[in-house]
């Protein structure tokens, strides 16, 4: 299968599909071409497909750890199985780290608190809340796939390209 290369070099090429994946998967949505949105289409299904399949593989773990009185406590810790920790490696390699962003009259408190334990937002969203979702919607429609939409817009001004929306389904 030929990759459809946007007239641009590997690198810029990768950079800007990598860009805009990221955009797509924190916001939900995004305009760009035509082109670009379908190329981009393929690349974030194979990144839910991929998480699709691996986010339901958790090990439970018991950890030990000595109070200030010296008392050893146990505590339960979920770790990522082998198969969502590569799924996870892979997404990070394909996607840019995306920093979460304060709330409309949030404060910096509550904001760190917030955010204390997150390292990686996108990723969390895309395994807590996409894979999920995408999840029982393939069970209700019995298939695999479809979790993007291409709305073609118009044409740009200036260089009369033709704009499309993108959004995830």
């Amino acid at each position: 299968m030929q990759v459809k290369q946007l007239g641009r070099p590997t690198e810029e090429r990768l950079a800007i599909m990598r860009n805009q994946a990221t955009d797509l998967l924190w916001k939900g949505r995004i305009e760009t071409t035509l082109a670009r949105a379908k190329s981009l289409k393929s690349y974030v299904e194979k990144l839910l497909t991929l998480a699709l399949n691996s986010y339901e593989d958790v090990i439970t773990v018991t950890k030990y750890s000595v109070n200030k009185k010296g008392e050893k406590v146990a505590r339960e810790v979920m770790n990522d199985g082998p198969k969502k920790l590569a799924a996870r490696r892979k997404i990070m390699a394909k996607t840019y780290s995306v920093k979460e962003q304060r709330r409309p009259g949030e404060k910096k408190a509550d904001y760190i608190a917030r955010t204390e334990n997150i390292k990686n937002p996108l990723l969390e969203k895309v395994f807590n809340v996409l894979a999920p979702k995408y999840a029982t919607r393939a069970k209700e429609l019995g298939s695999f796939g479809g979790y993007t939409r291409i709305i073609k817009t118009g044409l740009r001004k200036g260089d009369n390209a033709q704009m499309a929306i993108i959004e995830l389904i």
